[in-house]
Order: structure tokens, then sequence, then C-alpha cells
């Protein structure tokens, strides 16, 4: 080895991240003790951002793209070591990758039940627990409160501390919304937007935000599930004996006779809701979804191929995210169609309808639709230019 060949070798000069786990918020560049080579290529790829510290202090900030570290992309780090013009000799100075797509399926749960006082029961206690998708919005913030110098963080580490806030507010929020507990499984989603607004601003003060949270269950008290089933079962009894006792009275195809039918039919599912306390006592939801099929299966009969048919599925379920969630589905599309050409691959899952107002709120997303002249002419604020062709 020549001595140009050990020199050389004495610093660093491309600086980049591959990662290959499902869970590594950031990771420290393994610089050791060798220097970064001034010019050196800097890639910060999708999904990362690139933070650089010197001796203990948040420097610069990279977003993804190709650098060429040099005093012009380097404001900070060339102020903190009193670079001059002209400036060219190696340095030092540690540099953390931090991964800014989203982590799914990430999950929150009480350990313990937590009270609640019901106006029929008195003082409840309940269990709950769901999952939440997070992401670092913040990378600088995010290294100065929560990571330090830890060379590899990951989920695992933060998951414990939002846990710990979802469950706080999770409880004053069930405490203060006045929901029966019998019917607290059917107002899940209302619960858990409640929830999502209120934990965001703690979420955001580490420099996180959750894009979709979610309430899977939340459990009963045997007593009160007993009490459910003790007063349900036998009203659910009378209701199919009548059924049955008068199926065979009513006339053949009419209204009261296609209800009776269908009563007597879905039995089993229909008392299902007395055997698991998640479940509401009615199928409204369901039945309000599968409308939707019922009433276009003719008109779907002229889609002309099976890929068409599978394209309408994709669009159905789209809407019905979009209903689930409270969005105008015309709008949303609109919007959506705006977003996703200019959107990074690795942050898509940003744009489903669960997400959708999160993201709305990214000055990213602002800029972009403030600026499409698509979008002010469907809106109908720039009526006095066509487009072109």
């Amino acid at each position: 080895m020549s001595l140009f060949d050990l020199f050389r070798g004495e610093f660093i000069d491309v600086i980049e991240w591959t990662d290959n786990t499902r869970d590594t918020i950031v990771w420290r560049f393994p610089r050791r003790d060798n220097a970064i080579k001034y010019g050196a290529k800097l890639t910060v790829r999708e999904g990362q951002s690139a933070v650089f510290v010197h001796e203990g202090q948040l420097a610069d900030v990279f977003s993804p793209g190709l650098y060429q570290l040099e005093t012009n992309n380097m404001p900070v780090l060339t102020t903190l070591q009193h670079w001059d013009h002209g400036f060219s000799s190696p340095f030092k100075s540690e540099v953390y990758f931090v991964n800014t797509r989203q982590f799914t399926d990430l999950k929150w749960g009480t350990r313990n039940p937590i009270m609640c006082r019901d106006p029929e029961f008195g003082p409840v206690r309940l269990r709950a627990y769901g999952s939440y998708t997070m992401r670092v919005a913040d990378p600088g913030k995010f290294m100065v409160e929560i990571v330090g110098t830890d060379g590899e963080f990951t989920t695992e580490e933060i998951s414990f501390q939002i846990r710990n806030i979802i469950v706080t507010h999770f409880s004053q929020i069930i405490a203060a919304s006045g929901i029966p507990v019998l019917d607290m499984a059917a107002n899940n989603l209302d619960l858990a937007k409640l929830v999502h607004e209120k934990i965001a601003p703690m979420v955001a003060a580490y420099g996180l935000e959750l894009p979709a949270f979610m309430i899977e269950n939340i459990s009963l008290p045997t007593e009160v599930e007993a009490a459910r089933d003790k007063r349900s079962r036998p009203i659910v009894r009378t209701f199919f004996a009548w059924c049955v006792a008068r199926s065979d009275e009513v006339l053949d195809d009419t209204p009261i006779a296609r209800a009776i039918n269908y009563a007597v039919n879905q039995r089993a599912a229909l008392e299902r809701f007395l055997e698991d306390g998640r479940l509401p006592m009615h199928n409204n939801i369901s039945e309000g979804n599968l409308r939707r099929i019922a009433v276009g299966r003719k008109n779907w009969l002229f889609l002309g191929s099976d890929d068409g048919g599978r394209t309408n599925a994709r669009l159905t379920s789209l809407l019905a995210s979009c209903q689930m969630h409270r969005i105008e589905p015309l709008g949303y599309l609109r919007d959506l169609l705006i977003l996703l050409p200019a959107w990074p691959r690795s942050r898509v899952l940003e744009l489903a309808p669960c997400c959708w107002q999160q993201t709305l709120q990214q000055e990213h997303a602002q800029q972009l639709l403030a600026t499409s002249r698509l979008r002010r002419i469907a809106l109908g604020v720039d009526v006095g230019h066509q487009p072109e062709g």
C-alpha cells in the first residue's frame, strides 16, 4: 500500500445508510476516529434525513438528496467550527441518519384496568388496546429531545413513552365522554379521533407524529357483559319467537315478509353480540356498506373485464374508507391525484384516508395544493382561465 493510499484511507469520502431492518429509527454513521473529507459525498435516500452533530451541538439537517459536503451547504457546522472562506480541510462530526418513513402496526394497550364512572353501573373497570403508525416529522427535534447520543435507536425505545401518553389521555377522554359503557364498542372510531387529537401536540413536542391511531377493542368487565346478556337475551328470544310465529301469517313478497325472513335467516349473526361484548347490538354499518354492492351489481356487469371489476372493487373500498373517516370522496380524489405524482414512494401510506387529515397539515402538501392550477379551476376560483389542450 502506498503512502498516498494510506493517507486517503484516513478520510471518509462516502456517507450513506441502507437500512435492512424494520424498526431502526436512528443510526449513527460509524466514523470512529476517521475525519470526513471536505467535499465528501452524502447520500440521503427517500424516507431518510441526515443530522450532523458537532461536539454535542445540533448542526445541519439534510433532507433526501445527493450532497457534496462543502461550506455552502453546511452553514451551521461552518459557524460552529469557525471555518473561513476557502476552507477545504478534513473535519470531524457525528452523522446520524434518521428514518422518516412510517412505522406501522405499533401496538398500545392498558396494562391495568382504567376506572370509568357509568351512570348506570357506577364505577367500571375497562381495558383497551389498539394500534398506531408513527413517523419522525422533525429529525432535529427528535435527536435533541429523545435520542441524544444513542448510536442505534429503535421503535421499541420510544413506544413505551408513547403508550403511556396514549393510556393517560385515553383514560381522561373515556371519563369525560359521557358514552355509556354498553355503547363504547359502537363508538371506537369517535373515541379514537378524540384521543388522536388530544395526544398529537404532546407527540409533536418529541419531533414525532402519529398519522393513524386506532382503538381495536374496549373490553367490558364480566359483570357488565353479564348484565347486557341478562337484559338483552330475553328480548332477543321474544323477538325471534314472534318472527317465527308470524312468518306463516304474512303475505309472501311483502316488505314485512322480507324483513321477517331476513331476521330468521340471519339469526346466528344477529345474536352474536350476546357472546362478544365488542360487537354493537346492530349490524347497520355492515348493511350500509353491503348496500352499495347490492344496488350497483347489475350496473357492474358491464365493466367489460375481470380487470375492470377489480378496479371497481378498489375504488369502492377507497370510497368506503373515505366515508368511515368522514372525508368528502370527490375532494379527496381530486387532491390525491395532485399530490400523488410528487409524493415520496416510501411515504405513500400518508395519502391513505386514515392519514389524510394529518397529511393536509404538512407544509409540503399545502404548497402542492396551493400552487395547483387544476385545483383552482376545479374549485371555481380560476374560471377566467381554461386548461390548455
